[in-house]
């Protein structure tokens, strides 16, 4: 009986082992999806928010994950370096510029730890920089690199191009002296894909 449940054990063992090696074959990033695996509920655990809070702010909700992926890898609880709060890494001037257009008056900063909060105000900030960049051949490079290094540096390098209203998304990159936006914006862009082809299978 012994050597049979260890046989039994064994095999199942076996089993799990090859189906785990080929789902991580299948996968488009083999190490995310260790990660997940590794992470229990928290790589999934905001996909209704995200969903609900892209469909409010009619963006893509693939963009929107894998922005609070890039940002906080879904920790809620997240503090950056300079200050930036939560899923979405929220700075506190952006979410009382969130607060003022929304009328929300009983807004405090350690709010921004709440993860429907925070991801309400990022998604809004990232709504607001899509809406605003919408004629660029790629707006979402555009947005990405306004959420991560302000619009003044974007409006700075579009300036640098000499191109004006006619820069396109490479022309910005091109213009870009911050290699980590760059980083940041491809790999966003490149969860976002991935993101997308895991939903459509």
């Amino acid at each position: 009986m012994v050597r049979f449940l260890k046989g039994t054990f064994l095999t199942l063992l076996f089993a799990a082992a090859i189906a785990a090696g080929i789902t991580l074959w299948r996968s488009p990033d083999p190490l995310y999806t260790v990660q997940e695996w590794g992470s229990g509920q928290r790589y999934w655990q905001y996909d209704e928010l995200i969903r609900e809070t892209a469909a409010r702010n009619g963006i893509d909700p693939h963009l929107l994950k894998a922005v609070v992926w890039r940002e906080s890898a879904f920790h809620a609880d997240k503090v950056g370096a300079s200050g930036e709060r939560g899923l979405m890494q929220v700075g506190e001037a952006a979410a009382l510029d969130w607060a003022k257009a929304e009328r929300v008056e009983t807004f405090t900063a350690t709010d921004l730890f709440d993860a429907r909060t925070n991801v309400a105000v990022g998604g809004w900030y990232l709504a607001r920089a899509l809406e605003r960049w919408k004629d660029r051949d790629r707006p979402a490079v555009f947005a990405l690199a306004e959420y991560n290094a302000g619009r003044s540096r974007v409006d700075r390098w579009v300036t640098e191009t000499r191109l004006a209203d006619k820069a396109n998304a490479d022309d910005l990159i091109g213009a870009m002296d911050f290699p980590s936006t760059r980083r940041y914006i491809e790999d966003i862009l490149t969860r976002r894909d991935i993101y997308a082809r895991v939903a459509g299978r």
